[in-house]
């Protein structure tokens, strides 16, 4: 393939990946009024290490552990976020 191939196949799974971390924020979102009904924090840390743990395990690579841990933090932060200012 070429670069201009390999670029259109980039284009479709940011497509996809889009699609799923829009998916992911509307669980959270409904998980985040759960918790505000029930009075639970938005921070959970126990279960972001879960998370974590699971994403590690899933990890086929090429990207390291770490590598998808620091994309996953990020994704965490911005799905809190989302908890903490739902409307």
């Amino acid at each position: 393939m070429e670069i201009a191939d390999w670029r259109r196949k980039i284009d479709e799974l940011d497509e996809q990946i889009v699609r799923l971390i829009n998916q992911r924020a509307a669980a959270a979102r409904a998980i985040g009024e759960l918790k505000q009904k029930a009075n639970l924090p938005v921070y959970e840390p126990q279960r972001e290490k879960d998370v974590f743990d699971h994403v590690r395990r899933a990890n086929p690579g090429p990207l390291s552990d770490v590598e998808i841990v620091d994309v996953y933090e990020r994704i965490i932060d911005v799905m809190r976020a989302l908890q903490r200012h739902h409307d």
